[in-house]
């Protein structure tokens, strides 16, 4: 599920294709997609920039000082990605099959900017802001995204175990599943203690003024800065359990404590799973749930067939955690006058399109007659 470093690096994306092109025409959205649809259309330019577990496309109208130009204001639109939403800038003939808002260049070879999810939890908002129900984003905002955890540590939402608050995006605003077991293993804080505990003790380093005082080792809020700029500087698109970036390798490298199969795992109180070393703290669930580690697809630049097969044999040992994070998200879509309608998951499509080995590609069973009437 892509956090803040995926998210920015995705903007980062949509900066580098844009820059220098003019799109142009209306703004086309899938058919099977119940989102709302983006009345923009003329000769426009593209931004982005990323808050947190958001990300921001500025429309702006283009026509070299025309009046119908000046005339229209420019659009936002706020996208969540949900689990499975990113970017893709293709050519019109190769556009993706889950594409589900396009946006269409003027020059020759016409090409679109695509907003992607196979599993379409992710959602947009067309003239939106950033969320009002997000704190500060923990990778561009620290300053006032310590002082908001700080100044509210004796809300209730902090009576709950530390991995759990983490994810809490009020306070934890980019934060998700793998950067918290990342930021807990570097932090040597047991995933199931109070997260006022760890949290309230940081009160005395910051003088009235609010100016932190320094100490020789990062803190757990300094962590969660520092963690995900880690993970944009790498080379790479970040966490990408797809096999689409050819450098996933080197993130896996880069990870410390998730999916690692040395490291403990345990199921939190909403299920979902979070990794650790040693003892686990005394706040673990009664119903304790142990899973197996994701088996990451190799890393290569890959072909569409072959991230399917991919994509199949990655969600085999992750479908009971991608699951219950579907759970968690239907109920916030729910929440949010969302359609109730289940999505259709891009697994079962994929099963049912994958190519099946020719005869060629069976010896063994040939020899192994071969063998028998001899």
């Amino acid at each position: 599920m892509p956090e803040c470093p995926e998210l920015h690096l995705a903007s980062q994306f949509v900066n580098i294709v844009c820059k220098g092109r003019i799109f142009k025409g209306p703004v086309i959205k899938s058919e099977v997609s119940k989102l709302a649809e983006v009345d923009f259309n003329g000769e426009y330019t593209i931004s982005a920039a990323s808050r947190g577990k958001e990300i921001k496309l500025t429309l702006v109208p283009y026509g070299n000082g025309k009046k119908s130009a000046n005339k229209r204001k420019p659009l936002d639109i706020v996208f969540q990605f949900g689990m499975s939403g990113r970017f893709d800038f293709d050519k019109v003939a190769e556009m993706r099959k889950h594409a589900h808002l396009n946006f269409f260049t003027k020059d020759e070879p016409r090409m679109v900017l695509s907003y992607v999810d196979p599993r379409r939890f992710g959602k947009w908002q067309v003239g939106g802001d950033w969320s009002t129900k997000r704190g500060p984003c923990v990778l561009f905002e620290y300053d006032e995204f310590r002082r908001n955890v700080l100044e509210n540590v004796k809300n209730p939402a902090f009576n709950k175990p530390i991995c759990e608050c983490l994810l809490n995006q009020k306070y934890f605003n980019g934060v998700g599943n793998y950067l918290r077991s990342e930021i807990l293993f570097r932090a040597g804080i047991p995933p199931f203690v109070s997260a006022r505990s760890v949290l309230e003790p940081l009160t005395n380093g910051v003088t009235k003024s609010g100016v932190k005082v320094k100490k020789e080792s990062p803190d757990v809020l300094e962590l969660c800065h520092t963690v995900p700029q880690e993970v944009v500087n790498l080379k790479g698109g970040g966490y990408d359990p797809w096999g689409r970036d050819k450098n996933f390798a080197i993130f896996i490298g880069w990870l410390q404590c998730y999916n690692k199969p040395e490291m403990k795992n345990m199921g939190d109180h909403n299920k979902r799973t979070v990794f650790y070393c040693g003892d686990p703290g005394p706040m673990v669930p009664k119903d304790i749930q142990v899973r197996g580690v994701k088996r990451f697809p190799k890393q290569a630049n890959v072909s569409s067939k072959k991230m399917k097969k991919d994509l199949e044999s990655s969600s085999e040992s992750s479908e009971e955690e991608e699951e219950e994070e579907e759970e968690v998200l239907t109920k916030e879509k729910k929440e949010d006058g969302g359609s109730k309608a289940k999505p259709k998951l891009a697994r079962s499509s994929t099963k049912s399109k994958l190519t099946r080995p020719s005869k060629g590609h069976r010896p063994d069973r040939g020899s192994a007659r071969s063998a028998r009437k001899k």
